[in-house]
């Protein structure tokens, strides 16, 4: 009460933060005269002067009036674009490092301009995180003209891009990527073995674009760039053929908790059913020699029972390729983890792909924690403020539109079957299509969008062919006449190439499209058409000139026509054929429509069917609605059952957010430890030596030898002499005369370390000498880090599979979070021990050989003088299981200078070719570490 009476007289705190900007937002407005007035020289020339004002002492926030001013005015110029006034509140959220959220059509791309100008001025990098590489291209290209326009340099960062462009891109101004991208390239960045192979160059500021589905939606699952092991094809396949002969009582299914388990029933089945397909067990199924076994067959039950095709996946080119239950796209590259990729791909009979090992992982959260300041925008944060100000620190600022929204949101229509839905559904397209207005239905899967589909066609409607050039003529032709044209596009991840242009035209008069959940998410709908896609299909290959400025003109007319007859026919009417278990994406659909204050309608039908209803619904309500009469093709509308369902969407994300969390409490447990690694990683690689390092790694050793040995305070009589001698040759390669010390009199534990010490050192100077100096310190820098590297990999592998069995813990009262960090500390600790030991040994056995190159034709020129290997050169050893078997032996092959080339080579870049005609580079050549 005292709340509520507080908050009408003071305002929401979000209402008195909106107010806090109204005084920055005046002063830009004030100097916009003056900004003007300028030329283009003069105003690209004001970066150059904040870049001095910034090295003067100023803050970001002392330029801020003047930058976005000036970004408003390049915008203004270069794009026709200007800023309205909640754009310029839009870009001051974004630079304080908080959400700014902006409804679907209130230009987010365009407000990003102002924040990611004014944090680019210092030069330490800017990233503009986007959902996928149409976008991330589309506004690199777009705003990149502005930045252009303004000195400053823009970069691309999307898949299949080159190390070397890679770089560049990251050492730009403004760099656009998607998520994955930026997450992938940082854990790749950390198994490079030299500084200058990185791509990254720091965690400045970043703007994440759609930051409700990149901080939450993905946030479950984990970046993790993993490596084959051993193939298991012929297992997954096996395996396979027996779980179509399972019957319903032999397991068990969650669809709450995405689970599935054999019932006792079901293990005995299943047991007998392996047996006679040939799988090998020994003795019980559930013995530990079969626990393999068991962890495919649940996978197996898993790729069966739960995961749909077209919903959960689809099958592409021979390939099973997971969509996003969240975005309807297809996610290449991305594969589920513990062998239920396999499982899925034995099911769908394509080619089984090796099981991976993880080599580095990462999850969103931990990544974009990594930025000093991050910043997000979306149409729809609201609803998860909770979580993003918990995980990341995150205030929500609700920015109002620029003129009022003037959508019709109509309560739900909710029907017993889903056929009776469906026909509902196809009657409300037909009374909407009449009256050419365009639709866009929203469906929660392919398998349902093509359902749809299927309905449309039996009623007469065609399918558009976006194969067909100029696929979209008829509908233009019929929406010129006012006709209907009884044609509908439909978007899902099958059709994923052509994903914007589809949205794009869904404004036209008549135009129905049928999208996969956010499918197009991040390209606006205009109604009446966009006229930059039109022009980019119709005006391709017209050369600039009289002719296609007509044709440009001829389409502008055009889809300034159809938008007053989308206008007249009542906007874009948004038909949802399914509550998402999310209100974001439900909202994000709505928010399709009444952008700029244009007219819109949005209505959602559901079904007692439906997984939402199904699930978190009342198991009585069917019997119910049929007692009150409710009749064939009869529908239920009433806001309690809007707000019910928003109860059961809000004990869904409820779950989501707890099931996030947990993830998150666990993986800052190895967080810290990949922290740790990376950045010692790191220092290790900038150091031109690590002598140092390795030195007192042998000393850790010697000290870890004679302790096991030596039991504190006794006499040589109870050491272990015999263990102690043969830890040393294992570990140093060193026969030392320990029993003969430990009769001396007078020896203690002290001088017996000292004197193993010596020998050690001696032994190790004596093979660093053999090999140079320059060499020995290359070589322990490769194996340092790919001993390193190697023990990591183990240890991600024995955490996770500690993390899959601690809850258990849970049943003797011990808290499993507790007992995980515990354990993994442990881990660590002996991680650091098992390198000293690999390092030690690799380092004490390592023998140099070199091999002449082949001779070129004409002979060889004179000998020039023995040089370190290339940095390429692999460094091949024995691994520390098998030291005791012999030493390892490091194979470097020297370049041979080209005949026809003199001792003294012409100064060159180390980048250059070299002038010997190789064809390498000066630095991989005659070049080489000079």
């Amino acid at each position: 009460m005292l709340a509520s009476f507080a908050k009408k007289i003071f305002g929401s705190a979000n209402e008195r933060r909106l107010k806090s900007y109204k005084p920055k937002v005046a002063a830009i407005n004030a100097l916009e005269p003056q900004t003007r007035a300028l030329s283009d020289a003069e105003l690209a020339g004001k970066t150059a002067q904040f870049r001095a004002e910034l090295s003067a002492g100023k803050t970001l926030d002392d330029l801020l009036v003047p930058a976005f001013a000036v970004v408003r005015e390049a915008a203004r110029r270069v794009l026709g674009q200007r800023h309205f006034d909640v754009q310029l509140i839009g870009g001051m959220v974004l630079h304080e490092g908080a959400i700014a959220e902006m409804r679907t059509g209130e230009g987010k791309t365009l407000v990003a301009t102002l924040a990611t100008y004014l944090n680019a001025l210092p030069g330490t990098g800017v990233h503009v995180v986007t959902v996928n590489d149409y976008l991330a291209r589309r506004d690199a290209e777009w705003m990149g003209r502005v930045y252009g326009f303004l000195g400053l340099s823009t970069g691309i960062i999307v898949h299949g891009v080159e190390d070397e462009e890679r770089r560049r891109s990251y050492a730009a101004d403004v760099t656009y990527g998607t998520n994955n991208e930026f997450g992938f390239d940082y854990l790749r960045d950390n198994m490079k073995y030299e500084l200058s192979q990185m791509v990254q160059r720091g965690h400045a500021f970043a703007i994440v674009d759609e930051v409700d589905s990149i901080l939450i939606d993905e946030a479950r699952t984990p970046l993790i760039i993993s490596g084959p092991s051993d193939d298991k094809s012929d297992l997954y396949n096996l395996i396979d053929k027996v779980m179509p002969r399972l019957d319903r009582e032999d397991y068990e299914v969650d669809e709450k908790q995405r689970a599935t388990s054999l019932t006792e029933i079901g293990n005995e089945h299943i047991e007998e059913l392996l047996r006679a397909a040939g799988v090998e067990i020994e003795g019980s199924l559930y013995e530990a020699a079969n626990v393999t076994i068991v962890h495919h067959v649940n996978q197996a039950l898993r790729a069966h029972k739960l995961f749909q095709r077209d919903k959960d996946y689809i099958v592409r080119n021979g390939e099973v390729v997971i969509i996003d239950e969240f975005t309807g796209r297809m996610m290449p590259g991305r594969r589920y983890s513990e062998g239920l990729h396999q499982a899925l791909e034995a099911k769908e009979h394509v080619q089984v792909q090796p099981e991976n090992v993880t080599l580095a992982s990462i999850t969103f959260q931990n990544y974009f924690r990594l930025y000093k300041k991050l910043a997000g925008m979306t149409g729809t944060a609201s609803t998860e403020a909770d979580e993003f100000a918990e995980i990341y620190k995150l205030d929500v600022v609700d920015i109002p539109t620029n003129l009022p929204v003037r959508r019709l949101d109509e309560d739900d229509e909710v029907y017993r079957s889903a056929e009776e839905k469906l026909r509902a559904i196809v009657r409300e397209i037909e009374a909407a299509n009449a009256k050419m207005q365009p639709l866009l239905v929203g469906t929660t899967s392919i398998e349902k969008s093509e359902q749809l589909a299927e309905a449309m066609k039996r009623e007469g409607y065609r399918q558009i062919d976006f194969s067909q050039p100029q696929a979209l003529q008829k509908l233009y032709e019929a929406a010129r006449k006012g006709e209907p044209s009884k044609l509908f596009a439909v978007l899902n991840a099958r059709f994923h190439e052509q994903e914007a242009y589809i949205v794009a035209e869904a404004g036209v008069p008549g135009a129905i499209t049928i999208a996969t959940n956010m499918a197009g998410r991040g390209t606006d709908i205009k109604l009446g058409g966009n006229v930059d896609m039109r022009v980019s299909q119709e005006c391709e290959g017209l050369p600039e000139g009289a002719e296609r400025e007509a044709r440009e003109a001829e389409i502008r007319a055009e889809v300034d026509a159809f938008k007053a007859k989308a206008i007249a026919a009542g906007g874009l009417y948004i038909v949802g054929t399914e509550r998402h278990e999310s209100r974001r994406i439900d909202n994000q659909l709505r928010g399709r429509s009444g952008r700029q204050g244009d007219p819109g309608r949005s209505k959602f039908f559901l079904s007692l069917k439906d997984d939402l209803m199904r699930i978190f619904g009342s198991e009585r309500m069917e019997s119910m609605l049929v007692k009150l009469g409710l009749k064939e093709d009869e529908a239920i509308v009433h806001p309690w059952i809007n707000k019910a369902l928003e109860k059961a969407q809000q004990k869904v994300e409820a779950r989501n957010f707890d099931m996030r969390k947990n993830i998150l409490k666990y993986d800052n447990v190895m967080n810290d430890q990949r922290k740790v690694v990376f950045e010692q990683r790191r220092e290790m690689m900038a150091k031109d030596s690590l002598e140092e390092m390795v030195g007192e790694m042998r000393e850790g050793v010697v000290d870890d030898l004679v302790s096991r040995a030596v039991p504190r305070d006794s006499y040589p009589e109870a050491w272990d002499v015999e263990g102690l001698a043969r830890g040393v040759v294992e570990s140093f390669n060193v026969e030392a005369p320990v029993a003969d010390w430990a009769k001396e009199e007078g020896i203690d534990e002290e001088a017996l370390r000292e004197r193993l010490q010596k020998a050690v050192d001696e032994s190790y100077a004596a093979r660093a000498a053999r090999n140079g100096p320059d060499l020995t310190r290359y070589i322990e820098k490769q194996i340092v880090l790919q001993a390193l590297d190697h023990l990591w990999r183990e240890h991600l592998v024995t955490l996770d599979h500690l993390r899959q069995v601690v809850g258990w813990r849970g049943m003797a009262q011990r808290d499993p979070l507790n007992e995980y960090k515990s354990e993994a500390f442990e881990l660590f600790d002996e991680l650091i021990a098992q390198l000293r030991q690999t390092v030690t040994a690799q380092l004490s056995r390592v023998e140099v050989a070199f091999e002449a190159p082949e001779a070129p034709e004409g002979g060889f020129a004179e000998a020039f003088a023995p040089a370190p290997a290339p940095l390429e050169t692999a460094l091949s050893f024995a691994p520390a299981a098998a030291l005791d078997e012999g030493g390892a032996t490091a194979t470097l092959q020297r370049p041979s200078p080209d005949a026809g080339l003199a001792g003294d080579y012409p100064k060159v870049g180390r980048n250059q070719p070299c002038p010997c005609g190789s064809g390498k580079k000066y630095k991989h050549c005659h070049g080489v570490l000079t």
